[in-house]
């Protein structure tokens, strides 16, 4: 490999500059000079005359090199995030499933400890259980959604769009509507 012939040019740097380089160029062991070539390289591209420079030629590489690690980590927490969203979702589908059938449940045995009746079967003389409305929060997660889309969705539709968005998204196809005074949704049948 032919030597690249070297010239010495006196710069001033900034003290904190130089002190900055000689640490760098210590923990790559290499040399400050080393370090300013690559940089020269990495703002000008390859001039002229040194295109077989061993510096220039590795640092091409490590610049390749740490271009291909970023590209494939991208694309690992890319696809790990997509996994685990979904997972995510399906998990906040069961918990509203769940939290229905247990207010289902809540309000069947509430009813029927004020209502005694030697029938049988107690479930035919309890009323249907009724929704009871839901803060933010509770909502967001019994649609499968966050507070920022929920409150978004409230604003920008109408009514009734917004009542069939929920209808959309709620696992037992009820619609919510937001009330001003206390804050809070409630089903609308």
């Amino acid at each position: 490999m032919a030597k690249i012939e070297r010239e010495s040019i006196n710069f001033k740097l900034p003290k904190k500059l130089a002190d900055v380089l000689r640490t760098a160029a210590k923990t790559r062991n290499t040399t400050a000079t080393d370090l300013v070539i690559q940089g020269l390289h990495h703002i000008l591209g390859q001039a002229p005359g040194t295109e077989g420079s061993t510096e220039a030629r590795l640092h091409q590489l490590e610049t390749q090199l740490q271009d291909l690690a970023n590209r494939v980590e991208s694309r690992v927490d890319n696809s790990t995030e997509e996994k685990l969203e979904q997972k995510l979702d399906a998990l906040f589908t069961k918990v509203a499933q769940l939290e229905g059938a247990i207010m289902v449940l809540q309000r069947s045995n509430s009813g029927q400890r004020s209502k005694r009746s030697g029938y049988p079967n107690q479930f035919y003389r309890s009323e249907p259980p009724q929704l009871q409305p839901f803060q933010e929060e509770n909502l967001a997660l019994r649609l499968v959604t966050d507070t920022a889309s929920l409150q978004d969705k409230r604003e920008t539709l109408t009514q009734q769009e917004f009542i069939r968005w929920c209808k959309d998204r709620d696992p037992s196809s009820i619609g919510w509507r937001y009330e001003e005074k206390d804050g809070l949704y409630h089903p609308v049948k």
